[in-house]
């Protein structure tokens, strides 16, 4: 090397534990949680077997990083979003838009969250159901700001209402996921609409009311 000569710098090498957490996304979206082992994860990252051991105790903790990354940052726009001056419609269109979104850009991450943890009742969805319940609840201080308000009927519990609108974007998600819906990007923007729509059309005072016979 000439004298004075600064050397080129190197490549930034990947993140491995990254590259590590992406694989396994693509393997437990393809084959299951369940039927797949640590060795196709690694096969898939191109990774030795014993680095995944390296980064994770187990598969078990892959997927729990999986669901904890992507919640936590879910429960986090929550609460933004409640922080905001905005009506209650803007607040949930928020939360739909981000939910299905999330969906639109990692189809695959929001199939393995769906299939493998919240609606595995007897295994990662028991695991987490305090930060599942965390979720509810704050949806559920949305609807209760907003029966506070005279926006929302007064009669519905909150809980309920969470769950009905949690409950309606993962239908949609899980039609997508099995191919039961058409998606797109003009049923991606349709779907925030209708989850709204139908959700606050029955909650908003005066919706829904049987008119007075005189």
């Amino acid at each position: 090397m000439s004298a004075g000569r600064t050397p080129a710098p190197r490549a930034k090498s990947p993140d491995k534990r990254r590259v590590i957490l992406d694989a396994a996304v693509r393997v437990f979206a393809r084959q299951g949680f369940h039927a797949c082992r640590v060795s196709d994860i690694a096969d898939e990252a191109g990774v030795a077997y014993g680095l995944v051991y390296h980064y994770f105790g187990s598969k078990d903790e892959v997927l729990d990083t999986l669901f904890l990354e992507r919640w936590n940052v879910m429960l986090a726009l929550i609460r933004e979003v409640d922080a905001e001056a905005i009506p209650v419609r803007d607040k949930l269109r928020a939360i739909a838009s981000f939910i299905i979104d999330s969906y639109r850009h990692d189809p695959d991450l929001m199939k393995v969250i769906i299939v493998e943890v919240t609606r595995a009742a007897n295994s990662f969805g028991q695991t987490h159901i305090g930060q599942i319940r965390e979720a509810y609840e704050l949806i559920g201080g949305i609807v209760t700001e907003a029966q506070a308000e005279g926006v929302f009927k007064a009669e519905i519990e909150p809980r309920f209402a969470a769950m009905a609108f949690y409950g309606a974007i993962e239908q949609l998600l899980t039609g997508w996921i099995f191919g039961l819906l058409p998606q797109g990007e003009e049923q991606f923007e349709r779907a925030k609409w209708l989850v709204v729509e139908t959700v606050c059309g029955g909650l908003e005072a005066g919706a829904g009311e049987q008119p007075i016979l005189r």
